[in-house]
């Protein structure tokens, strides 16, 4: 029996196409309408969205990624784009394509390129170190979308996370290590994740979980005290409750308390981008140095890091 050719979907958020109102404007809506991210009932949420969200909104958003944006594009884009080929590169045999659940190249498109070069099985590989209904399962509702119009069905292998997977905690560890190596050891190692409404997490999503699961791991990894290194969630919406502590709160408060040498790493980004290089780069730094913080540094993302590619080598290999 002959051995289905495999090939290698990586899935992320996506990005706007351009730092205008406009463009924001078109990927804000089709990522607020998706009900993984917002479960609001529609005929609430609807007039909210259109009415005031978007048209306040994208006018901002589109200032802050103009200030971030590369000369290659949307930085997300860019080392998404990077890792692709990278990935492609360390496995000639394989096809790798690139997809995103809003904004282009769609994960309808990737799916299309991959069976058009003939493949019969896709890996599906989110990257989303920590699982979330809001990031994960919102890739697996529109493959499934995609695949409901098929008379074709590819077989499917989908890897639902890597929290505490060993080269990706290795990775994490060493880029944490280059960075006290160049600015000297923090006080504290602020690891700030994504937040999510607190509701997802009582009603069974186990991303905080995850998150404590990829914070142990590379405190361990690191081999630092356990005081040494705080837990964060930045990025919240909205009116409700969503995971504490929050990142801008912390910081504000540690620089109050007289911590003077922070390192921010936040290691749900697989890739860096808006809320990584204008939210924690940018304005966290500020909030944390006009309250009296003296040193401030921002850990890049992994993106395109050999060591990453590496990971997606070890987490792809026994699929393929």
């Amino acid at each position: 029996m002959s051995q289905a050719k495999t090939g290698i979907l990586l899935a992320n958020l996506g990005t706007p196409e351009a730092p205008t109102p406009a463009a924001v404007k078109r990927y804000l809506r089709q990522f607020l309408s998706d009900k993984r991210v917002v479960d609001t009932p529609r005929l609430l949420w609807w007039p909210l969205l259109r009415g005031v969200i978007l048209p306040i909104r994208s006018p901002r958003v589109a200032k802050l990624y103009h200030s971030i944006w590369m000369e290659e594009g949307s930085p997300l884009m860019v080392y998404s784009r990077r890792q692709e080929k990278a990935l492609a590169a360390r496995l000639p045999h394989v096809p790798v394509a690139l997809g995103m659940s809003y904004g282009s190249p769609s994960l309808e498109s990737a799916v299309e390129e991959l069976i058009a070069q003939g493949v019969e099985h896709i890996v599906v590989l989110s990257l989303y170190p920590q699982y979330s209904c809001s990031t994960v399962a919102a890739v697996w509702d529109e493959l499934a979308r995609i695949l409901a119009k098929k008379r074709f069905i590819p077989g499917l292998s989908f890897i639902r996370d890597y929290a505490d997977d060993e080269s990706y905690i290795t990775a994490l560890a060493n880029s944490a290590r280059a960075s006290f190596a160049q600015h000297g050891e923090p006080d504290l190692l602020l690891l700030s994740y994504h937040g999510i409404p607190e509701r997802y997490a009582r009603e069974g999503d186990n991303y905080p979980q995850r998150c404590r699961d990829t914070t142990r791991a590379l405190v361990s990894a690191l081999d630092i005290p356990p005081e040494k290194v705080m837990m964060t969630f930045q990025s919240r919406f909205g009116r409700e409750p969503w995971l504490t502590p929050y990142t801008d709160e912390t910081l504000k408060m540690l620089g109050e308390k007289g911590v003077k040498h922070i390192q921010v790493m936040s290691p749900g980004f697989a890739a860096d981008c808006l809320e990584t290089l204008e939210e924690i780069a940018v304005q966290n730094r500020e909030f944390f140095l006009e309250a009296g913080g003296e040193k401030y540094e921002y850990i890049p993302a992994l993106n395109d890091s050999p060591e990453h590619i590496e990971m997606m080598v070890n987490l792809t290999a026994k699929y393929l």
